[in-house]
């Protein structure tokens, strides 16, 4: 059981969610968005991206190969399975977004909190990917590093835009 979570959540569908996310933070932060605003738009935007890939997925995985008899119901189960990643690397930044919408916390520590988890989302991603792949230390390290900048990289961003 835990391997197939393992393999359903450490997909790239995982770190391009996340970046997704954290990119979306970047630029309502640059338009000066609340909490609120964002959480919405990121929630809105996630939704579009997974459906769209979801739907790409099922027609690329239905039928194409001469030979292949794959169902279009099949297609669209292995579709969901491989892109609930996308979904779930949403979650904890999501939820800060949230508690700044709900003034549990401030807008700016919301969100600059949701766009740091998203660096420790992606660490964890990258050392999981390199784990569950049996790879020594020092290259998991360096996974994790790797992973991790692209949320660095976000976090430039909206330093730069800020």
């Amino acid at each position: 059981m835990l391997v197939r979570v393992r393999s359903g959540l450490i997909t790239e569908e995982s770190v391009y969610g996340i970046v997704l996310v954290s990119g979306m933070i970047v630029v309502a932060g640059g338009y000066g968005a609340t909490s609120w605003q964002t959480f919405l738009a990121v929630i809105g935007t996630v939704l579009v991206f997974w459906a769209a890939h979801v739907y790409a997925g099922t027609v690329a995985g239905h039928g194409v190969l001469e030979g292949d008899e794959t169902t279009l119901s099949g297609a669209f189960h292995r579709a969901v399975r491989r892109s609930l990643g996308f979904l779930f690397a949403a979650l904890l930044p999501c939820f800060v977004l949230l508690l700044g919408a709900l003034r549990v916390i401030d807008d700016s520590v919301a969100m600059w909190t949701a766009l740091w988890l998203g660096v420790v989302v992606l660490g964890v991603l990258g050392f999981s990917a390199f784990t569950v792949r049996g790879s020594s230390w020092p290259v998991r390290i360096a996974g994790t590093l790797g992973t991790a900048a692209f949320g660095l990289a976000m976090i430039a961003l909206k330093a730069i835009i800020h």
